[in-house]
């Protein structure tokens, strides 16, 4: 359909600030069923810093390995590619709004001859330029809904990074803990590998002497054995940490080996954490913003086919010169200007459906975000929950190794006074090994509690860092 474009144009002008389409507006807290206050959490003024939570377990190595991780990890290369591209379909979906321009130039050379009484030759070059411009006028804002859609989804891919960011250093921090208990594991069966040799030594010579019968040699030596056969599947768990680790930074396996060579203490961590209050939490964890971020895009999207409803105006014109010399080009010019006005009558019903599509996605997008919002409280729930627990089970625990120790250190007087059976002796060794072992194991539980709970509570990240797109215009 042809229409005077003056007219078109002042339609574009009236209507152009028309968006078809609902105005986002992030959900309430009381729409996502946000508690005040977390069950197991004391509440507290305001949450601590958690961007560098890593340095609060004082651990120089660990500090190291992290920001090698967030150097070089493939992972983290892999979500600043998907940034980039994000980045990029923002670009592409910005050139809607404006015109396109193509330009065009020819050449065209005549040679006419005959020959005939008369001979007659004509050489002729024509040269011609050309500008062609296209429009369409968005007059309903469908292409500014698939700009807001694609600044939402640049927002939503940059919490991304940040999450894998921060999965990141909690996988490092995991892995440390795991090769340090394998260590400190190592050492508790080392040493009681040694009081068990000894162990045999003694027995073997109150054999010899006829003390006792060699029952109590045999014993010594199957307790001894048995200890031994632990240490390989230990050291199985230290490789399998440390090649971890070196992946995780973005290496080959064997790269970190200098580094945990030497053994170090399991990292404690600090003794209190400043929680903060379930807001806060929603505030930091990245993989929340980014579900509603995701959200704001999936609503834009509901504009972007409502706005395929309606009529759609494409602004075409074109400036063209031609002549047979380079400085003749500009002397005549001509140009056209045309619009037209396009609107879809019959589709079997395949637009509405596509309306009725993106509100459903957008559906999709809002239980997506009420579900990662309960998770991440769920996550902090249950990180405390295994703090506490740790940390009242670590502490019982110290108090039964060193029962168990003192038990070990009499049986094995007694026994070396003959005023005890060398049966009383294993048993006390074996529970002191399982105590001691089992206090590791409760000293790592403890530091990877508190990492759990550092995670749950979307440390490990900047917003300061990420270059997101700001809120929709």
């Amino acid at each position: 359909m042809k229409i005077r474009v003056g007219a078109a144009v002042a339609m574009a002008s009236l209507l152009g600030g028309c968006a078809v389409g609902p105005d986002y507006r992030p959900p309430a807290t009381a729409a996502l069923d946000v508690p005040s206050r977390y069950v197991l959490a004391a509440p507290a003024a305001q949450a601590e810093d958690l961007s560098s939570w890593w340095t609060r377990f004082d651990d120089p190595l660990l500090t190291d390995l992290i920001a090698q991780a967030t150097a070089r990890n493939l992972d983290i290369k892999v979500s600043e590619a998907r940034l980039r591209e994000a980045r990029e379909a923002l670009v592409q979906s910005r050139a809607s709004l404006f015109p396109t321009l193509s330009g065009s130039a020819g050449v065209t050379r005549n040679d006419t001859e005959r020959h005939r009484a008369a001979t007659l030759t004509t050489n002729g070059t024509q040269l011609s330029l050309g500008l062609d411009a296209s429009w369409q006028a968005d007059l309903f804002g469908g292409n500014r809904r698939s700009v807001e859609a694609s600044r939402a989804s640049l927002d939503a891919a940059s919490f991304d990074l940040a999450a894998v960011r921060m999965a990141t250093a909690g996988e490092v921090a995991t892995n440390y803990v795991a090769a340090r208990l394998a260590q400190a594991r190592l050492a508790i069966a080392r040493d009681t590998l040694a009081t068990e040799d000894d162990n045999l030594r003694i027995a073997s010579w109150r054999v010899q002497a006829g003390l006792v019968s060699a029952t109590d040699r045999e014993q010594a030596r199957a307790q001894r054995d048995q200890t031994a056969a632990t240490i390989p599947t230990i050291e199985t768990n230290f490789r399998s940490a440390v090649n971890r680790l070196a992946v995780l930074t973005g290496r080959a396996p064997g790269a970190v080996d200098a580094a945990l060579a030497a053994a170090a203490p399991i990292p404690a961590g600090p003794a209190a954490i400043a929680v903060g209050v379930p807001a806060d939490t929603l505030r930091q964890r990245p993989d929340v913003r980014s579900a509603e971020r995701q959200l704001a895009a999936a609503t834009a999207r509901i504009g972007v086919a409502e706005a395929q409803l309606y009529p759609a105006l494409t602004l075409t014109g074109s400036l063209d010169s031609a002549a047979s010399h380079v400085g003749d080009l500009g002397s005549l010019i001509t140009s056209t200007l045309f619009a037209s006005l396009a609107q879809t009558i019959f589709d079997g019903g395949r637009l509405r459906s596509q309306v009725r599509s993106a509100r459903a996605s957008a559906d999709e997008a809002f239980a997506t975000y009420k579900s990662t919002v309960l998770t991440g409280l769920e996550d902090v729930e249950n990180a405390l929950q295994a703090l506490n627990a740790a940390r009242t089970r670590q502490a019982s625990l110290a108090d039964a190794r060193n029962a168990a120790q003192a038990a070990a250190e009499l049986a094995r007087s007694q026994y070396q006074s003959g005023l005890t059976d060398f049966l009383t002796l294993l048993q006390s060794e074996q529970s002191l090994l399982s105590a001691r072992d089992t206090l590791a194991s409760a000293q790592a539980d403890q530091a990877s509690a508190i990492v759990q709970l550092y995670l749950a509570l979307g440390g490990g990240w900047q917003s300061g860092s990420l270059a997101t797109a700001g809120p929709a215009q």
